[in-house]
């Protein structure tokens, strides 16, 4: 194994890229824009150019490098083709093999959901754990499983969507997969407030500071059910009935040692994961329902420690 090795996570603004120790130290972690501009053809292009300077400015040799691990914000299959990434402007193509081209170096890539989970199973809240199911609760809800310590990515990359699990039938609105009833339309950050809407609109008699609000947040929502307010109580209680009920089916397939629950909303700490234990230990098949939850800890750092993880071998 070589001394070096870089992680690139791939955003619809910005491409985080970070220089490792193959050892899982981070050396030097650092950010360039993405240019989706022509179908996103400079993206590949600039982040090569990107690691070529830090390579001159710490003066690493290329012999000293192992590889280049990719986080992709889409489908990557086993054989490293992206299966068209929209907000980047890509179709079909092979981003490994396009790496290697340009950088000379061994590249591997994965779905960004997929390799974070990835880096928190390496270096991260589920660090002593080969079993996991990742869970991003953010804008959207965002998932990805290891198994025996490596990425389950499934057929065409789509394994681990648990956002998209179905959950109501009389949903009127589309989700942005185009389903309706996805539990992310319930469980992210922009569900609990749509949620939250709809029901101060279908219930005008309910008192709630929320209503005092010019507006409402996940945030706000979380830090009202903290002081006790009945209404946000109730939200966050749904909240953690949706996600309960979602991950006790996704047990009944992968059956994980942990649980590790990220992204922004994750910030509102014990309130939430109380409320998803409390069902997910009433829906769980009892073999399965000691499941342990953590939370993750390397933030947004977590897709270029596992796309490192992924260029190092899973």
């Amino acid at each position: 194994m070589k001394k070096y090795a870089f992680g690139a996570d791939i955003g619809g603004t910005t491409i985080k890229l970070g220089l490792f120790e193959t050892l899982g130290n981070l050396i030097e972690v650092w950010e360039i824009p993405t240019r989706i501009e022509e179908n996103g053809k400079y993206i590949l292009i600039d982040i090569a150019e990107s690691i070529e300077e830090k390579l001159e400015e710490k003066k690493i040799s290329k012999l000293d490098v192992e590889g280049i691990g990719i986080g992709v914000p889409g489908p990557v299959g086993r054989d490293g083709n992206v299966l068209k990434c929209v907000n980047l402007g890509w179709g079909v193509f092979n981003v490994e093999r396009e790496m290697t081209t340009l950088t000379g170096f061994k590249a591997k890539a994965g779905n960004d959901a997929n390799v974070a989970a990835l880096g928190e199973m390496w270096q991260g809240g589920g660090k002593g754990y080969s079993d996991i199911v990742m869970v991003t609760l953010g804008t959207g809800v965002g998932g990805g499983v290891i198994i025996g310590g490596k990425i389950l990515t499934g057929i065409n990359g789509a394994a681990g969507e648990i956002g998209h699990i179905p959950m109501k039938d009389d949903e009127e609105f589309a989700c942005g997969c185009g389903n309706k009833g996805c539990l992310e339309q319930y469980a992210s950050a922009n569900g609990i407030v749509t949620t939250t809407k709809r029901y101060l609109d279908a219930h005008p008699e309910a008192e709630t500071t929320l209503r005092d609000m010019e507006k409402i947040t996940s945030k706000e929502i979380f830090d009202e059910a903290k002081k006790g307010d009945k209404v946000s109580i109730l939200m966050v209680n749904e909240v953690g009935r949706m996600l309960g009920k979602a991950l006790a089916a996704v047990a009944c397939v992968i059956n994980p040692e942990a649980f590790v629950i990220g992204g922004g909303m994750s910030k509102a700490g014990d309130i939430l994961i109380d409320a998803i234990k409390k069902y997910y230990t009433k829906y769980a098949f009892h073999a399965s329902r000691e499941t342990v939850f953590k939370m993750a800890e390397l933030s947004n750092s977590a897709g270029i420690y596992g796309a490192v993880r992924l260029v190092l071998g899973e």
